[in-house]
């Protein structure tokens, strides 16, 4: 009998990971050929999010394309190439635009924003985080072929290029040049590839 439910159980996971991968394809800009949804993920301003062919986004993560903050107003786009998987407990945030190219892969844990909630100005500093203004110092742009480990974060303006290594808890603040391994906090290249 135990055997029989457990199945059972598992089919009835499957057609609800199904249903609510339909559900979100049908909402985005544009989706690829059979994107997939975990459980318990989030799309926010999903009128404003591309994802291409093979798209995987596993349970808990978030991607949000903020259109506004309070009386602020956005013109968020995020896009996210063919063949890109996004582990567990991820988070990624656009105000502007944050680009992910084609093959990419996620570890958990992840963190990507091109936003900050105020600067380090005396003004902002004096408000409260959740009533300071929502700046971007420009987008982020992934590369095709990236590899960005475990608890890692990479800020707004930087530029990850092609084949590149994104080390396990690196904090990226700078642009990583293509065929580079960077890590640490905040993050250096610690070696570069050539032919």
């Amino acid at each position: 009998m135990e055997v029989i439910l457990y199945k059972i159980i598992r089919k009835v996971k499957w057609f609800y990971r199904i249903f609510l991968s339909w559900i979100f394809s049908h909402g985005l800009e544009s989706a690829g050929h059979r994107p997939y949804f975990g459980k318990d993920t989030v799309m926010l301003g999903m009128k404003n999010i591309i994802v291409g062919d093979n798209f995987i986004m596993n349970d808990r993560s978030r991607v949000k394309a903020v259109e506004s903050n309070g009386s602020e107003i956005f013109n968020p786009q995020i896009r996210i190439g063919h063949n890109v998987t996004i582990n567990y407990d991820c988070h990624i945030a656009a105000i502007q635009l944050v680009e992910i190219g084609n093959n990419v892969l996620f570890a958990s844990r992840i963190y990507i924003s091109d936003h900050n909630h105020g600067t380090s100005s005396f003004q902002d500093m004096k408000l409260p985080p959740v009533l300071r203004p929502v700046v971007s110092k420009g987008p982020v742009i992934i590369g095709d072929n990236v590899w960005i480990g475990e608890g890692a974060v990479i800020l707004a303006n930087v530029t990850v290029g092609n084949n590149s290594i994104i080390a396990a808890n690196a904090v990226v603040t700078r642009d990583v040049p293509a065929f580079s391994v960077a890590a640490g906090v905040p993050a250096q290249i610690i070696k570069t590839v050539t032919s």
